[in-house]
């Protein structure tokens, strides 16, 4: 081990050819200073020194953690900041029993409905049926199979949120049946719309209803 300093100290009297490369061997090159290693102080700011008076920050000294130090007054400081109230000294609301959005939950008004509720359903409304209606009813039933798809939703987020582990099954019935009702009611109105769109098409080309028999030549 006492070696290794002893054939340090004799390669250094070599001349700069003999010795080995720098990246080998910086230490035995006297060229190698300190002065040519780059370096960087650790902090970016300018050092301040002994003299405060050239710290020109006007925010020096203050700490949004500990709220200590200097504070800009705010044009509304010359005013008292509201208080807020107790939760003893606060009066419970009252909720309208009738709003709409108790549309969106079962008749119990609980997030999380029995599947005996979700199981308490018929079958979904045929094509057939739904040709008698009018348009009135047809979107009137569409927006209750949104409101009920809605309210179905809201209970399965809540059902996986709490891990209820039951009811997932009555669920997906009851929303099978109401998008079926919706797919029938779009089967309807498509059909309609393509009616409306023959029967304007041929009142273009000149039949009318007196010469509705005349549209055999067609």
């Amino acid at each position: 081990m006492q070696q290794v300093p002893r054939i340090a100290s004799r390669l250094r009297g070599l001349a700069t050819a003999e010795l080995p490369p720098i990246y080998l061997a910086p230490s035995l090159h006297p060229s190698v200073t300190l002065s040519t290693i780059q370096s960087s102080s650790f902090s970016s700011t300018a050092s301040v020194g002994a003299n405060p008076r050239r710290d020109k920050s006007k925010n020096r000294g203050v700490s949004a953690i500990n709220r200590t130090g200097p504070r800009t007054p705010f044009t509304v400081s010359r005013w008292p900041l509201p208080k807020p109230v107790s939760p003893k000294d606060m009066q419970p609301r009252e909720t309208n029993p009738n709003h709409g959005l108790w549309a969106f939950f079962p008749p119990n008004r609980e997030a999380l409905p029995t599947p005996a509720y979700d199981n308490a359903h018929g079958r979904p409304w045929a094509i057939q049926e739904l040709r008698e209606r009018s348009w009135e009813d047809l979107h009137g039933l569409w927006h209750v199979c949104v409101r009920e798809r809605n309210r179905i939703a809201t209970s399965d987020f809540e059902r996986d949120r709490i891990q209820a582990g039951y009811g997932g099954f009555e669920s997906q019935e009851r929303d099978k049946v109401v998008r079926s009702t919706m797919k029938n009611i779009k089967h309807v109105l498509r059909e309609r719309w393509y009616a409306w769109e023959d029967a304007s098409r041929l009142y273009q080309r000149g039949y009318r209803p007196e010469n509705f028999y005349g549209l055999d030549d067609v």
